[in-house]
């Protein structure tokens, strides 16, 4: 049962986890900042599973995933930035001389066609580019330097139209879609916020776990093991990865959406390569190719670096992170749900450094 029903009975746990969070804030058990703090966590958690899609299952690594995370974001802080307004341009658009709501901020007027545009803008654009450069069959290292490239592209894009995204300072000073979250009579917003949170998380969990028990799934590890095998055994491989890409990248953009309503602001540092990089150390200590590897690496990651990137250890707690993911890079491939599945459970064959075969996959 472990074996088959361990990562669903490990996610479990960490959902009944966070479940309890509000009730251990009520007893006094923790503050504010550190539910708002694991609210963040959830969003990094969703934003890893979609990268675990493209990178662990498809062998995909995406190094700009951060762009869609930060499309998502801005998408919903625009929305909410006008609600604070009452519809009404804001104080940076004044200040780039602008006298009225510009038309790529009048779809965020209302919260239904914010949704959608949180959706449709990161799939439009992850849409674009994956079919050019999957159908070119461009792979491997090429595509992750594409993926950076065009990440610093869309960053310095963003930095240069400062009177439309407030250029390097991006948009701050907003609530959350519950209204605030601060202080004890808003306690009941950011409970909700957190468990409507939660619930995005379980939904997404829930589709990728689908999506990777199928058949759907073992063409990615087709496609990832051998892709010119899976290519002349007719199928279009290029319409799977730019299928598996849009979807890791709407993902990505929900997970951004999530993250603003509780960092209250989104800048363009949440669209750089090294953030992006960042989430790949999420995924690569968790155990990619498991989906619930990259739960547990972006919780585990981001509460270390939440306890160690202040007091004494401020100026080491980097390098500790950079340690951690290079000696599992070199010694546990596999990450942490690879090193418990090889010596706890007896399965030698789970780690991703020990990918079977493409004639042991049914496609």
């Amino acid at each position: 049962m472990l074996k088959k029903q361990g990562s669903n009975i490990c996610f479990a746990f960490i959902v009944l986890l966070l479940a309890l969070v509000p009730v251990m804030f009520s007893a006094g058990l923790m503050n504010s900042s550190t539910v708002l703090f694991l609210g963040k966590c959830i969003a990094f958690a969703v934003v890893a599973m979609g990268l675990d899609l493209i990178w662990g299952y498809t062998g995909i690594l995406s190094l700009g995933h951060g762009l869609y995370f930060a499309l998502g974001g801005y998408a919903m802080a625009m929305y909410l930035k006008l609600q604070s307004t009452g519809g009404k341009i804001t104080d940076f658009m004044h200040t780039g001389g602008l006298d009225e709501l510009p038309l790529v901020w009048k779809p965020f007027l209302n919260l239904p066609l914010s949704i959608i545009m949180i959706i449709l803008v990161p799939a439009v654009v992850s849409g674009v580019i994956g079919y050019f450069i999957f159908k070119s069959r461009v792979k491997g290292v090429y595509f992750s330097i594409i993926s950076q490239a065009l990440t610093w592209a869309a960053y310095s894009m963003f930095i240069a139209l400062s009177p439309y995204t407030n250029g390097n300072v991006g948009i701050t000073e907003i609530k959350s879609v519950f209204g605030s979250i601060k202080g004890d009579a808003n306690r009941g917003n950011m409970f909700l916020l957190f468990y409507i949170s939660l619930g995005i998380m379980v939904l997404i969990y829930a589709l990728c776990k689908f999506l990777v028990g199928r058949k759907f799934g073992k063409l990615l590890i087709a496609i990832r093991d051998g892709e010119n095998r899976t290519y002349f055994s007719g199928y279009r491989v290029s319409r799977y990865k730019t299928f598996v890409y849009v979807l890791s990248a709407v993902i990505a953009a929900v997970a951004g959406a999530v993250f603003v309503n509780f960092n209250g602001s989104i800048t363009p540092s949440q669209m750089t390569i090294a953030y992006s990089i960042t989430m790949v150390i999420w995924v690569a200590i968790g155990g990619r190719g498991t989906i619930i590897g990259a739960v547990i690496g972006a919780f585990l990651i981001n509460l270390c670096e939440y306890n160690l990137s202040s007091g004494a250890m401020v100026e080491v707690w980097q390098y500790l992170i950079g340690a951690l993911f290079c000696i599992t890079i070199l010694f546990f491939k596999g990450g942490i749900v690879g090193f418990v599945k090889d010596h706890f459970l007896g399965d030698k064959k789970a780690a991703p450094a020990k990918q079977a075969k493409t004639e042991e996959v049914k496609v």
